[in-house]
């Protein structure tokens, strides 16, 4: 089953009101906030990290970048670093590289949600396909995948 369809239906199993959108190619946060018209701080970024060994899923909002001192402390880890997408593809395997929606709990990894990205009432996502959005409330994405939610963002 593809992502987006494994997504779907697993929202709908947990009685989760979403919206999906198809949009042309859009590659990063950013780009989708704009084919879709909506703010970046809507759109959430995966952005995956590998702390002392281990790979973990950071949530932020588009336009955001990820302070490594602050998700070292989060993480309660050593070492925290940006993992390139060749190493992590394969803990996706229905989803395109890069693409992947900010539900770790459906690939067995931790996810960590920046603050900023939790005041929204509403989050958009990519669904494994750099063509395919889904929007919902934040509310209904932290009931069911459960983040950890901490401040993650800031200056680099």
């Amino acid at each position: 089953m593809k992502c987006k369809q494994h997504l779907e239906t697993y929202l709908r199993e947990n009685h989760t009101s979403f919206l999906t959108q198809h949009h042309p190619i859009a590659y990063t946060a950013q780009e989708i906030a704009a084919s879709e018209h909506v703010p970046g701080k809507m759109v959430v970024k995966v952005v995956m990290v590998m702390a002392d060994g281990n790979l973990a899923m950071l949530a932020v909002s588009a336009p955001a970048h990820v302070n490594f001192m602050k998700a070292k402390n989060v993480l309660h880890a050593k070492e925290v670093m940006l993992v390139k997408e060749e190493e992590f593809a394969g803990a996706f395997p229905d989803s395109e590289v890069g693409a992947m929606p900010p539900f770790g709990n459906l690939y067995d990894l931790p996810v960590y949600v920046d603050s900023k990205l939790a005041e929204d009432d509403r989050i958009v996502m990519q669904t494994g396909t750099p063509t395919d959005t889904l929007s919902m409330k934040y509310a209904d994405f932290e009931r069911l995948v459960k983040p950890k939610v901490a401040d993650l963002t800031g200056p680099r």
